[in-house]
């Protein structure tokens, strides 16, 4: 099941071209592989079993140390715990005691439709942790849910092993319930397990009892009652005292509720700018949906489903395509990123003769994004162990979070993608992408405010050198995106070298509407429909044009995944063009709707943590699940729901008030003079020339300049 679940991960990130790769492995999957695995006497001899529960205490109804204990080892004071424990179970159950009863009842059956990729029984989770015998009065008998795995047959694959829930006193080891089941497994199925293959493993297991909060975790819930008392406090404030909003204290504003969902929610009038970029807002949020969307998908593909079977077809189908391609959510940030950043930037480096705080805006950009990832970190570590419930905690999700405790200052510093094999969050690779592109776009800001059109050839031709250069890596070194080993994800697809191409072709475009700001473009019904055509068909080859192809050489792939990077963004230069110059039509009304503007702006927090939802809400499974597009679909709508609203309460509580504190500590110069850019900040004026990324907006109220876009996902900002 993990390598599954690893499987179709890799499916939903990498770009179609890699199809080929997963469909050798899929293919493994027909018809004549399920007979193979579970035919003949093993499956006979597993089906043809009673009850797992009937079959164990029936076996052991007279157990012994010797049943517990592995390789005849000295047996220890809990081995004598856990053998009291399981005889008096066995006793009670031959007098039907209601709390023995319980603890058989909730171990799983063994599956039924496993040729269809049933392989899960999760029993009933509840019941079992809810077991709590009292012996004496100082030691009581507490139910131990834990999940087992059996192999139908020697030769089995590891995603074919059956999964099922069982129950074990609290006192026994994972490593005593492991020795008992392979002797039964043994006995039942007349096949020698090997000792390589473990049954029960301890990080399955779960109990009523709850460990005590660790420094870390003490740590984390006294921070957010501060911050919760002092949004509180300020809303209160605001609420009951300030007649007027002009006259608040500043402070007491950036941690008001009341001034910041104000802020939030307050719809800007575009009519009257026809300078602003509106479509941005509509693209953004797109494109946060689709990467929430492809996400639902792995999370789905981690459940038990009683229809795994279907999954392995799915991953062929049409529709399939649009969830593997959301990786060009990811290339639209990108190219929102260094679009803005340039627009924005040469407007200020015109204002001041080309002169640019280039510390300033990395130490802006660093504090805007920061508080948010940090406690981002400290959720998923802490918290989401806390909240999360039910027989799958810790296994559905993408991450090992609990890698964070040794990987987590990276992230915070932003080289996590070249820094190290763990992720501490996995989709926080992009942040450290964006980082690092922005810190090297300054320098190419000053070439093109020097040197102009050169500069954009030579950042041109830069362009091109770097996606040959991915093309390079791949047939050189016979590297395959679809191969998902760690060497090729960090070359591929973590690397900033290998995913600067929509940036740079952003940067580019951002300059194009810089010299020609103010410009109207006169076009013609038939070169407009011509722009569309070919922005459309670059569309459309991106998803579709490898459907249907098993393999691909390598080669082709390379060519497939450099180029696609280029056509992406180059599609994306057409949508905003035609929105701006007004050949947008339908896509513009609909891209450039008002009602995207507060989505947009909790466009980075929602992008922080809507894995956290999504894990959490996948972990609290307790039954078996069926995979369809409509039953992700129906998953999707409440993870994407309680996304925004959780995002909604860290943004009031978290990032709207650091970064309102960020802007009062660092004040900078204001100007009088009106902007004259193609892009418009939403707020009276413009303060800094920091770059405005398309995952997030800064307060309208204190900081002119909107920055920062995020990875597989979005920031806010204003264009």
């Amino acid at each position: 099941m993990v390598r599954l679940a690893v499987i179709l991960g890799l499916g939903l990130l990498v770009l179609a071209s890699v199809n080929a790769e997963m469909t050798n492995m899929f293919a493994m999957t027909n018809t004549k592989l399920l007979t193979e695995h579970f035919a003949g006497d093993h499956y006979s001899s597993v089906f043809n079993t009673r009850r797992l529960s009937v079959e164990f205490f029936d076996y052991y109804s007279n157990v012994t140390l010797e049943d517990l204990t592995a390789n005849s080892r000295i047996p220890s004071l809990q081995d004598l715990k856990c053998l009291a424990d399981l005889a008096l179970l066995s006793s009670d159950l031959s007098s039907s005691k209601f709390w023995a009863l319980k603890m058989i009842d909730s171990w799983g059956l063994l599956p039924s439709g496993v040729l269809v990729g049933n392989w899960w029984n999760l029993g009933n989770f509840d019941e079992c942790i809810a077991v709590d015998h009292a012996v004496t009065t100082s030691h009581s008998i507490k139910g131990k849910y834990c999940i087992t795995k059996l192999a139908p047959a020697p030769s089995a694959l590891p995603a074919f092993v059956l999964k099922s829930a069982v129950c074990f006193p609290a006192s026994c080891s994972a490593a005593n319930m492991d020795t008992m089941l392979r002797r039964l497994f043994q006995k039942l199925l007349s096949v020698e397990i090997s000792a390589d293959v473990q049954l029960v493993a301890e990080e399955t297991c779960q109990t009523s009892e709850k460990k005590p909060y660790d420094g870390l975790t003490i740590f984390t819930i006294v921070m957010l009652s501060i911050l919760g008392a002092l949004v509180g406090l300020s809303t209160i404030i605001d609420y009951f005292f300030c007649k007027d909003e002009r006259t608040i204290h500043p402070v007491v504003k950036a941690f008001s509720a009341r001034a910041n969902s104000r802020s939030l929610f307050r719809i800007v009038d575009t009519k009257a700018n026809s300078n602003v970029i509106d479509c941005i807002h509509g693209i953004r949020c797109l494109s946060f949906i689709w990467v929430v969307y492809g996400h639902d998908y792995m999370v789905s593909a981690t459940l038990p489903n009683i229809n795994m079977g279907y999954l392995l077809t799915w991953i062929n189908s049409f529709y399939s395509l649009f969830i593997k391609h959301a990786v060009y959510a990811v290339d639209s940030f990108f190219f929102l990123s260094g679009m803005l950043l340039v627009v924005i930037a040469l407007r200020s480096m015109d204002r001041t003769k080309g002169m640019l705080n280039i510390p300033m805006m990395y130490l802006h950009r660093y504090l805007r994004l920061t508080p948010i990832l940090a406690f981002g970190i400290l959720f998923y570590l802490k918290i989401l162990p806390l909240w999360s419930n039910g027989p799958l905690k810790g296994s559905v999700g993408f991450d090992d979070y609990s890698v964070c405790e040794n990987t987590w200052y990276w992230t915070l510093l932003y080289v996590q993608n070249y820094a190290t094999n763990n992720l501490c969050l996995s989709h926080t690779w992009y942040l450290a992408v964006d980082m690092q592109l922005y810190i090297f776009a300054p320098f190419l800001l000053i070439c093109l405010y020097k040197w102009g059109k050169k500069a954009a050839a030579g950042i041109f031709v830069l362009m091109l050198l770097l996606a040959g250069c991915l093309f390079s890596i791949m047939v050189i070194n016979d590297l395959s995106l679809g191969a998902g080993t760690g060497e090729s994800m960090r070359k591929l697809y973590y690397a900033t070298q290998t995913r600067a191409s929509p940036y740079l072709i952003g940067i580019l475009f951002g300059y194009f509407l810089h010299t020609n700001r103010g410009k109207d473009f006169k076009l013609n019904r038939l070169a407009a429909l011509l722009g569309w055509l070919i922005a459309l068909t670059l569309i459309a080859s991106c998803l579709f044009s490898v459907y249907g192809q098993d393999t691909l050489p390598i080669v082709e792939e390379a060519l497939y995944l450099s180029l696609t990077r280029i056509a992406w963004p180059l599609a994306l230069c057409w949508v905003v063009f035609a929105c701006m110059q007004g050949y947008g039509g339908l896509a513009n009304s609909f891209l450039s709707s008002p009602l995207w503007q507060p989505l947009s702006k909790l466009s980075y927090s929602a992008y922080i943590f809507h894995k956290f939802i999504e894990s959490l809400n996948g972990e609290m499974t307790h039954t078996s699940t069926y995979f369809s597009d409509y039953q992700v679909m129906l998953r999707f709508w409440p993870d994407f729901g309680f996304t925004i609203l959780f995002s909604y309460l860290m943004h009031i509580l978290i990032e709207a008030p650091f970064a309102a504190l960020e802007s009062l500590l660092m004040p900078t110069k204001r100007t009088s003079s009106k902007p004259d850019a193609v892009v418009e900040p939403r707020i009276p004026e413009v303060k800094a020339p920091v770059e405005e990324s398309p995952l997030e907006e800064p307060a309208e109220a204190t900081s002119a300049i909107p920055e920062g876009v995020i990875q597989d996902c979005p920031q806010k900002s204003s264009a």
